[in-house]
C-alpha cells in the first residue's frame, strides 16, 4: 500500500509540474504575442481583448458590475445595482390592450430606424440597465421582428392578435419586471405614468396682436454657426429674431401663436397648427440651445428653447428631425432611451374597478424630463383641442402602474 502510494503521489506531483510549466509557457506566450500586437497594431490588441470578454457569459458579465447611469450628455450621474430595477416574471392573466395596426406602425418605424440609421445614431446600440438580464440590443431587434410578423399574420386573418394573449406572451417572451428607482422618492416601486398630447393651435403666418409668439426654424448652416446655443427663451422671447433684433434674419419664424400655444408645443414636442389661411400641419421640435430642461421648474422659467420643423406625422426619437420616428398615440411611450434603450416593448399593468388592466406600447420616443429617469414613462395620449379635453380622457388612466418588458425568448 505504501508503494502503491508513493507511485500515486509521484505521478500527481509530476502531472502539476508539467500543468504548471505549460500554464507559464502560456502566460509568456500571450504577453509576448500582446506585446507583439501593441506595437504591430493596436486594433488587434484591442480584437483580442473584445474576443476574450464575449468569453465570458453575458449575464456574468452583466452581474459583475453596477450599470453607470448617464445624464443627456452622456456624462456620469450614478451607479446602480440592475437586479434592483430588473427581475425576471410571469405577465398577469389578462387581455392586453393596444390597436392593432397603430402598434404595428410603431413597431415597423422603430425597427427601420435601427436598420437606416444605426450607424449615425451610436446610442441607439446602448444596453442599457436590461443589461443585467443579459438582453443585448440584437435580444430587441429580435423582439420587434417577431411581433412584427404575428402581427401582421393575425392583421392579414382578421383575428384578434396574438401579442393580446397572456399565455402567447409568457410562452414566447422573457418578461421582466421594471422596479422603479428614484433616488428622490426611495419607497416608489411603480412607474409614474405621465400622459403627453399633440395640441391643435390656431396660428398666423405673420405676427399680430393675438398671434404675437413665434416657432422659428433653423436654418440648414447653423450646424456650422451653433449662434443659436447662445440664447436662452427667454432672448428668444424678447424678439433677437425679430425685425430691429440683433440676429433678425438668422432664423426662419414659421408660425405665430399665443404664448400658451408655444408653451404647449415646446413642452409636447409636437403641434398640429390650424393657420387663419386654412393650411393645416403638424411641426416638431428639430434642435434645441443645449439647455438643459430642469425638473420642477415652471414651464415659463425654462431656459430650453426648441427650433422646429414641419413635419408629416407625429413624431418621436431620431438623432435629426429628418430621421424621427413617426409615432402613433395609444401605443407610444417616451422614456429615458439611454438608460432603458430604444425600441424596448412594455405592457403597463393597473386596476381600475377591480380589474387588472394591461397596456402595451413601444418606447419610440424621449425628451429632456427623462435623461436620466428610471421612474416614469410618458405615455402618448392622443390629439387634443385643449387641456379640458386631455385633462378628460387621461382622467381614466393611471398616476401609477406596474411595468413590465417583453423580450423574444
Amino acid at each position: 500500500m505504501k508503494i502503491l502510494f508513493s507511485q500515486k503521489f509521484r505521478f500527481t506531483v509530476g502531472c502539476a509540474a508539467l500543468l504548471v510549466v505549460s500554464l507559464v509557457s502560456n502566460h509568456l506566450y500571450t504577453q509576448s504575442k500582446t506585446k507583439r500586437l501593441t506595437q504591430e497594431n493596436p486594433v488587434s490588441l484591442q480584437l483580442v481583448a473584445q474576443q476574450t470578454s464575449d468569453e465570458i457569459p453575458q449575464n456574468l458579465l452583466a452581474s459583475s458590475a453596477p450599470y453607470p447611469v448617464v445624464d443627456e450628455f452622456k456624462k456620469y450621474k450614478f451607479s446602480i445595482n440592475g437586479s434592483q430595477v430588473v427581475t425576471p416574471v410571469k405577465l398577469p392573466i389578462a387581455k392586453v390592450n393596444f390597436n392593432q395596426k397603430d402598434l404595428l406602425t410603431v413597431l415597423v418605424n422603430t425597427r427601420k430606424y435601427f436598420q437606416d440609421h444605426a450607424s449615425e445614431d451610436p446610442d441607439i446600440q446602448r444596453t442599457g440597465i436590461l443589461s443585467a438580464q443579459g438582453v443585448t440590443v440584437p435580444d430587441v431587434l429580435k423582439t420587434l421582428d417577431f411581433m412584427i410578423v404575428v402581427l401582421k399574420e393575425d392583421i392579414a386573418n382578421n383575428r384578434a392578435t396574438r401579442l393580446q394573449d397572456p399565455k402567447f406572451i409568457n410562452t414566447n417572451f422573457r418578461v421582466i419586471k421594471w422596479t422603479a428607482y428614484n433616488q428622490k422618492k426611495k419607497n416608489q416601486k411603480q412607474l409614474r405614468i405621465t400622459k403627453y398630447a399633440v395640441f391643435t393651435h390656431s396660428a398666423s403666418r405673420k405676427r399680430t396682436s393675438t398671434f404675437n409668439t413665434a416657432i422659428y426654424s433653423l436654418k440648414e448652416n447653423s450646424n456650422n454657426d451653433k449662434f443659436y446655443t447662445r440664447y436662452t427663451k427667454q432672448d428668444v422671447l424678447s424678439g433677437i429674431y425679430e425685425p430691429g433684433g440683433r440676429e433678425f434674419g438668422k432664423v426662419q419664424s414659421l408660425a405665430y401663436l399665443t404664448r400658451n400655444g408655444l408653451e404647449e408645443a415646446l413642452m409636447q414636442g409636437t403641434v398640429l397648427i390650424n393657420f387663419t389661411d386654412g393650411y393645416k400641419a403638424f411641426f416638431n421640435v428639430d434642435r434645441n440651445n443645449g439647455i438643459s430642461y430642469i425638473r420642477g421648474l415652471k414651464a415659463t422659467a425654462q431656459k430650453r428653447y426648441w427650433y422646429f420643423r414641419e413635419v408629416d406625422a407625429i413624431k418621436g426619437y431620431g438623432y435629426k428631425i429628418d430621421a424621427k420616428i413617426s409615432i402613433k398615440p395609444g401605443v407610444t411611450f417616451a422614456g429615458d432611451v439611454l438608460n432603458i434603450g430604444l425600441g424596448k416593448v412594455i405592457v403597463i399593468e393597473h386596476t381600475k374597478n377591480g380589474r387588472k388592466h394591461l397596456q402595451m406600447g413601444v418606447m419610440a420616443d424621449t425628451g429632456g424630463a427623462f435623461l436620466p429617469n428610471l421612474y416614469q414613462l410618458d405615455f402618448l395620449a392622443g390629439i387634443f383641442k385643449n387641456q379640458r379635453e386631455f385633462g378628460q380622457y387621461i382622467s381614466q388612466l393611471p398616476e401609477y402602474a406596474t411595468a413590465y418588458f417583453l423580450i423574444k425568448k
